[in-house]
């Protein structure tokens, strides 16, 4: 490393430090180029990203249609108060309600901010009955604000914030009796992520998301799906409810939906939608200029590049080498996941194996101690696949 690069690191580390509020855990690396799949770091370091940003990334760092619509979009307009209109929110809620089952779309910057306007419409909903409680599942995610990180059903995130707002439970996830025995005469709603993301890869059982739909039914409650990660063709389908045969609600966007910019979404049926009047909701950028032509390019890159089989046949490739390397290790207990949404379970802490990785080139990501996320962008090819699998199969060799 050259004197300069190493200083230049240096000063980046020491900047956050003395400046930056420590709320996350950091690698030590310093990232400053993305293009498709790969990363490099100050160093000039290359890493193929197997978990780029969270998810946020689903067409990989920097794809040319997303660029291209951000920087001919900023010469025109970048920002306009939210009681005027542009053309660009208006074509991508329609583009998002053709796609999904129908309704209209509030626009935010978020994942925890479209669950926060979720919330909202929920209690809009069942406030002439008097009801407002919502339930969510055991080791959900939603989101790190107050409303959201309660409503989270992982008590270690929400604990030190107590004491928290009422009217969230959560139940074990898959377990229709729990869910149905919670129920009460004040619950508004429920809230499911079809596949939890951050809880470890669990895929809901499509028998219990029907009994969860005909629940809410009977009982005049709104269901909710969390798609802030299974959006936007990582399962597969352009949301992930389309795998299970039942429709939401509501539901709510983020990550992909930008391809990088920030950006979320909630999508009501219209009768619940049109609950939402002048003064009940708003977000200041939500549904910006940037942020729609943004949207559009993925969604216009999703569809013109058929980005939906890749992620049929990547997905099945991905995940049949990862079943290798399970038959080759006995520490993997399972592979779990749809798409490219997929994971390995391990019997024993799994960070030791995302350091050993990202020291060898690969980015991956270890959720709830023992569970290795690996979700790649929408488009990654079967050569990169291959040279992923490969990096990984020789940390765990070493372990072993």
């Amino acid at each position: 490393m050259g004197e300069k690069k190493r200083n230049d690191k240096e000063e980046v580390l020491q900047n956050y430090q003395d400046y930056v509020i420590g709320s996350y855990t950091r690698s030590g690396i310093v990232f400053i180029k993305g293009q498709g799949s790969y990363l490099w770091d100050i160093d000039g370091k290359r890493y193929l990203d197997f978990f780029p940003g969270w998810g946020v990334s689903g067409l990989g760092h920097c794809h040319p249609s997303i660029v291209k619509a951000i920087k001919e979009q900023a010469e025109k307009l970048i920002h306009i108060a939210n009681n005027h209109y542009h053309p660009w929110q208006g074509l991508l809620a329609k583009k998002l309600s053709e796609r999904s089952f129908g309704g209209k779309v509030f626009f935010c910057n978020s994942g925890a901010e479209a669950n926060e306007g979720a919330i909202k419409l929920v209690r809009l909903y069942g406030r002439d009955k008097g009801r407002y409680k919502i339930i969510s599942m055991d080791n959900s995610f939603h989101g790190r604000t107050l409303a959201t990180v309660t409503m989270t059903g992982q008590p270690k995130y929400s604990k030190p914030f107590e004491p928290l707002p009422a009217g969230f439970s959560s139940v074990p996830f898959n377990d229709f009796e729990a869910l149905e025995s919670a129920v009460d005469k004040e619950t508004a709603g429920i809230i499911i992520e079809p596949i939890q993301g951050e809880g470890g890869i669990n895929v809901a059982e499509k028998t219990y998301l029907e009994r969860v739909r005909r629940l809410c039914d009977e009982k005049d409650m709104l269901l909710i799906f969390d798609e802030v990660q299974t959006g936007f063709g990582r399962t597969g389908r352009f949301f992930g409810y389309q795998n299970f045969d039942i429709t939401p609600d509501i539901m709510t966007l983020a990550k992909t939906l930008g391809g990088g910019f920030p950006v979320g979404a909630m999508i009501a049926k219209t009768g619940v939608a049109d609950l939402m009047v002048p003064g009940t909701h708003a977000s200041t950028f939500g549904g910006g200029p940037l942020a729609s032509v943004s949207c559009l390019a993925v969604i216009d890159t999703i569809e013109k590049d058929k980005l939906l089989d890749n992620v049929k046949a990547a997905g099945e490739h991905l995940y049949q080498k990862l079943v290798q390397l399970k038959e080759r290790y006995a520490f993997i207990t399972k592979i779990k996941g749809l798409g490219l949404m997929l994971a390995m379970e391990m019997d024993g802490a799994g960070d030791w194996l995302v350091n050993a990785c990202a020291e060898n080139g690969l980015l991956i990501n270890c959720t709830h101690g023992n569970v290795i996320r690996v979700m790649p962008a929408i488009n990654i090819t079967e050569k990169e696949i291959d040279e992923g699998t490969e990096i990984l199969d020789g940390c765990l060799r070493n372990k072993k």
